[in-house]
């Protein structure tokens, strides 16, 4: 039934009674009206006497429909397996009964049981995927082609050792059966051993019982000097944070752990106390304090501080006002007056005939208006996306984050020395459940991810997220006065989210398609600073954002692999630039001159691995594109995708500090293209960030004067940002400019833009005689009417 509405508070008349003359103008006058008196009332009213008044109160719904249901329709993935999907709970079981199985002879202590240092144990447990040639091989048939076989990857502490170390084993081929083996794995890397103290913190309670040992005797000095006190007890009014990395080459573990208030935002409220301790081997009995620092002054022993703290030799910080009375500023509780009309909720996306997308939710397989591919998941990094298909071509094999650097700078001992590679943290594993509503949109699909750690096996129901939304602005138009040359396409796009809380930041990764083959990538960043302790002497490295606070400077780099296949497999790298020039033009006359100033486009190809580090040109005046020599368009051009640099295209500033000084080599670049290869997954491993002067993964080996022209190529690329803190930081990082993106866009890929494809779009023709109505064509897609299903109450599951 058509819907009908009623302005009820209006009071507008039949339509009937009102003459085609003047009934705009009675219902533009009767809005105005209506708007004055609510404008009005809205200005005067109290905050507190706000009352958000339902639509339904305004508008009368009768016999309008339900609007379709928000379950997206099932999907048609092109292969019935997802080769590259997490282990499932079942594989995971089997796996670790096999590991702990007496003939293993691994002496692995179970995960339900506190571990120590000096203990077997599980790390990590993840799905190790299948060669590229197989894939390809079974992709290309899956009805005849049988499925690669299935490996786990698996990662041991060998703490029990008398030389501990880690190893890295493959574990298949799966499920566990009498064929079923292990084998060590080093293919990967470039050194043969793991050390020890390249691992991460797992056990916090051996930590957090040596730091309260070695805080007590300190309580009665930090309660004066810092008006708080850790002793390892829940109730501690001070919390300690480390910095990284722990070690260079894996000969020793040492920590720098700064003091901070243990209230809400703590990452806010750091204190002039700094401690550096010696953690190394898997006894804690043996671990040691190695510096005390505080105020500029350097202690070797908690003794010597305590006898100056004690005597009167010690200088200590001045006294700041209200450093201590509210510490309510740095949490996220709401501050301030309402702002006029924020007590009424704000719009929300609806699609009123049902969602256009598809989705398989065992295989996590997605597609939308051509597109097609499914999703992979992993402890270290999260969320990555394979065998992107647009009109059933793949044009990307893998889409995948490597690595998340930050490292800070300042005049104190804990910026100094932080680098952090957020990978060793794993990013995937701390990913958590979406806020409906707020992460993402209401009508939002949500998808699960399993991450498999030395916890045990973790489910997260609302991991990852899809939605369809409408931008906002067309993705072309143009007005003209000529038959079919006047029209717009709407602008819609696929988003593909999920959010990672790594310590005091939150990172969101959005994988964005569009309506003409364009793939934008977007990582955002929230959360807290890490920030430090704030004096004069801090000035040139940050800004003060509080009393005792400041805001240190830093970059954020994130690297992502693109496994491309434009056209096939064989691809090369192609540049292309312009450049100004200044030509003599013989048809030209005497009124201008015959010489001409303008800009030419150059095209060379890049053909060796080493020349493939790369940087944007000054002023972007050219870029790169991946590209099939031997494959053209309708029009005879090489078919490609260019890599093209979106919001804050930035690599690292500094180069050549010990703390990064092989182990993220890739952020030197904004891209980089190299060989293809199995024995080369990934640009970093979760060991690198403690590994800086002898990492698991040098990104430079992977350039060795490879040619790469028609070869397999990946081309790696950065995001991020440098990030100089304001007080507008505080409390949170806002997204708004926390943001970096790149987008993969069709290059003379297709023959015509393939948006024009679209009948989410409208034509309009000019009228025959002036002041007539344009008459259109929307191809047969009408708004659709209708009233949706009431998004449910928030609630939320950690």
């Amino acid at each position: 039934m058509e819907a009908r509405y009623k302005l009820l508070k209006a009071g507008v008349p039949d339509k009937d009674l009102i003459s085609k003359s003047n009934k705009m103008l009675y219902i533009g006058l009767t809005f105005a009206l209506v708007f004055l008196i609510s404008h009005f009332h809205v200005q005067y009213t109290p905050a507190e006497q706000f009352t958000a008044e339902p639509h339904s109160a305004i508008f009368d719904t009768e016999g309008v429909q339900q609007c379709p249901s928000a379950l997206p329709p099932p999907a048609s993935p092109p292969a019935p397996v997802n080769l590259w999907a997490s282990l499932d709970l079942e594989d995971a079981v089997q796996i670790r009964q096999w590991l702990h199985a007496p003939e293993r002879k691994l002496n692995l202590t179970q995960v339900d049981t506190r571990y120590a240092s000096s203990d077997n144990m599980l790390y990590n447990l993840e799905a190790y995927y299948p060669s590229k040639a197989e894939a390809l091989a079974y992709l290309g048939s899956p009805s005849s082609v049988p499925r690669p076989d299935r490996y786990a990857r698996v990662t041991i502490h060998h703490g029990a050792r008398l030389e501990p170390v880690i190893k890295d084993y493959l574990v298949g081929p799966l499920p566990v059966g009498p064929q079923t083996e292990m084998h060590e794995l080093t293919s990967i890397y470039h050194r043969n051993d793991i050390p020890f103290h390249a691992r991460g913190i797992a056990i916090n309670n051996e930590i957090i019982q040596f730091l309260g040992g070695m805080m007590a005797p300190l309580a009665d000095a930090t309660k004066e000097l810092l008006g708080s006190v850790a002793v390892g007890l829940p109730n501690d009014t001070l919390s300690l944070h480390p910095s990284a990395p722990f070690s260079f080459d894996g000969e020793f573990r040492r920590l720098w752990f700064q003091c901070k208030r243990n209230t809400a935002g703590s990452y806010l409220q750091p204190l002039g106390f700094f401690q550096y301790f010696d953690m190394s081997g898997t006894d804690p009995s043996q671990w040691k304090l190695l510096k005390i620092v505080y105020n500029y002054q350097i202690f070797h022993n908690t003794e010597s501080f305590l006898e100056a703290f004690h005597n009167g030799t010690l200088r200590r910080l001045p006294s700041r006002l209200n450093d201590t009375t509210d510490l309510s500023w740095s949490s996220r509780k709401r501050i301030g007056l309402q702002r006029d009309l924020d007590h009424l909720p704000g719009p929300r996306s609806v699609s009123f005939a049902g969602l256009r997308f598809r989705v398989d939710r065992k295989l996590q397989y997605i597609s939308w208006m051509g597109w097609g591919l499914y999703l992979g998941f992993d402890r270290d990094m999260g969320l990555s996306l394979w065998d992107i298909r647009m009109q059933n071509e793949r044009i990307v094999y893998q889409l995948a984050p490597q690595e998340a650097l930050a490292q800070y700078a300042g005049n104190d001992p804990i910026q100094a020395n932080t680098a952090w590679l957020d990978r060793y943290f794993g990013m995937g594993a701390k990913v958590g459940n979406l806020l409906p509503g707020y992460d993402c949109p209401h009508e939002a699909v949500y998808l699960p991810a399993t991450t498999h750690t030395d916890f045990g096996i973790i489910t997260r129901e609302q991991a990852i997220c899809v939605f369809e939304h409408d931008t906002g602005r067309p993705l072309t138009r143009h007005v003209g006065s000529v038959d079919g040359e006047f029209g717009a396409a709407r602008g819609y796009v696929l988003t593909i989210r999920s959010i990672s809380t790594v310590g005091n930041y939150d990172f969101q990764f959005d994988y964005m398609l569009h309506l003409d083959g364009t793939i934008e990538v977007r990582l955002s960043a929230s959360g807290y600073l890490q920030g430090t302790f704030w004096d004069s002497a801090q000035g040139a490295y940050g800004t003060r954002i509080h009393n005792t606070t400041m805001g240190s400077v830093h970059d954020h780099v994130i690297n992502f692999k693109i496994d491309l296949d434009v056209a096939g497999v064989k691809n090369s790298l192609l540049h292309t630039s312009t450049s100004q020039e200044e030509v003599t033009q013989p048809w030209f006359d005497d009124d201008w001159g015959q010489t001409v100033v303008q800009q030419r486009i150059t095209r060379e190809y890049i053909t060796n691995e080493d020349d493939a580090l790369l940087k944007y040109p000054s002023n972007f005046q050219g870029g790169y594109a991946v590209v099939n020599k031997e494959q053209t368009n309708k029009w005879g051009v090489p078919r490609g995708y260019a890599i093209q640099p979106g919001y804050s295209p930035i690599h690292n500033t500094v180069v050549g500090s010990k703390r990064l000084l092989n182990n993220a080599n890739w952020a030197r670049y904004n891209l980089a293209v190299s060989v293809r290869k199995d024995s080369e997954p990934a640009s970093s491993s979760m060991w690198n960030a403690n590994l800086p002067g002898a990492p698991l993964v040098d990104f430079h080996n992977f350039f060795d004067g490879e040619n790469i022209t028609q070869e397999d190529l990946v081309v790696w690329v950065n995001v991020g940002t440098h990030h100089l803190p304001s007080a507008e930081d505080s409390p949170n990082t806002r997204t708004s400019t926390a943001s970096s993106s790149f987008f993969l866009t069709p290059l003379n890929y297709f023959d015509y833009d393939i948006s024009i494809d679209s009948t989410n779009a409208i034509l309009l023709t000019p009228p025959k005689e002036p002041g007539d109505a344009f008459t259109y064509d929307d191809y047969g897609v009408k708004p659709a009417h209708c009233v949706p299903e009431a998004p449910p109450l928030f609630e939320y599951y950690g």
